[in-house]
């Protein structure tokens, strides 16, 4: 069953890949339209993280963990290198999560 779910998404996506090539010179967009495209793009990216970061399951993952993504966000920002990210972002959250905040 697994397998078999894994095939068709992969088939699915292959499928939605492929077809942007091949209607590529078919399909004329607007201007506005190709504008937008890139910017939709970011915006479902940006929610996709938003709701990883900040959500466990159904739940509301707690202020420690949002005030570690908000620390790894600030210093990704600022263009600290890819390891101080990381290891700030997890210290401002276990170091809330041991004074109790969840």
């Amino acid at each position: 069953m697994l397998i078999t779910a894994i095939l068709i998404l992969a088939v699915g996506t292959y499928a939605i890949r492929l077809s942007g090539v091949v209607l590529r010179d078919r399909l004329e967009l607007s201007e506005p339209l190709q504008r937008l495209l890139p910017m939709s793009a970011a915006a479902l990216l940006a929610a996709l993280a938003g709701t990883a970061a900040l959500m466990a399951g159904s739940e509301f993952a707690g202020f420690a963990r949002a005030a570690g993504v908000l620390a790894g966000g600030l210093l990704a920002w600022r263009k600290a290198p890819f390891v101080v990210v990381v290891v700030a972002a997890a210290a401002v959250t276990a170091l809330l999560r041991l004074a109790g905040v969840e």
